[in-house]
């Protein structure tokens, strides 16, 4: 399978287009996996999303992505060194200022099934708000950082980070403009992100 055909609708297991469409807003959720449940919320969030089964796909993907947007001559804004070393033989260039930038290369800590979210915390963002980062937003993670639901994300962080929680908890939910969006409370001081994820198997 082509990794493009790995947007939405390829990958590895698909739930009826029909049976998503025709469910409520307000009903109970289908008994269904997480990756699955998390991709059909991710979508609607209006995220772009590449299935990678290696990290040669991941690279790949990466370049495509670039391509796509004309990114070839423009920094990526990056506050994770570990991230990257990670990326370091890639053709792409780094900053640490995001005036210079107009694209922030990031890790999460969870991929939340719930309502297709990104949950980032200090690790992610050091002290910056979601709205002082870069409109487009490649996030890496593993499909390993799948959880049900936001607390249990933050039970995971909470456990993993037990000698001192990370700050600036927040999640990444809004991948394009909208009214819905500008009128939901729970998105204040946050902004719309023009997001992909890089998702890499490693389960």
């Amino acid at each position: 399978m082509g990794l493009f055909d790995k947007l939405f609708g390829g990958g590895k297991k698909k739930v009826s287009k029909e049976t998503v469409e025709t469910r409520g807003a307000h009903m109970p959720d289908l008994q269904i996996p997480v990756d699955e449940k998390f991709t059909i919320h991710f979508k609607k969030n209006g995220g772009k999303f590449l299935y990678c089964d290696s990290f040669s796909e991941v690279s790949q993907a990466l370049k495509n992505i670039i391509q796509e947007n004309q990114w070839e001559n423009h920094p990526f804004f990056i506050l994770n060194p570990q991230l990257e070393k990670k990326f370091s033989k890639e053709n792409i260039s780094f900053t640490e200022k995001t005036k210079d930038s107009q694209v922030f290369l990031t890790t999460c800590e969870h991929l939340v099934a719930q309502n297709g979210s990104i949950l980032v915390c200090s690790n992610q963002l050091k002290e910056k708000k979601l709205n002082e980062v870069p409109d487009n937003v490649i996030v890496f993670a593993t499909t390993s950082q799948l959880v049900e639901t936001i607390g249990e994300g933050l039970k995971t962080i909470k456990k993993k980070y037990k000698n001192g929680i990370p700050a600036n908890i927040t999640t990444i939910k809004h991948f394009q403009a909208s009214k819905e969006n500008a009128d939901d409370f729970l998105t204040y001081g946050s902004s719309s992100k023009h997001l992909y994820l890089l998702l890499l198997e490693d389960l």
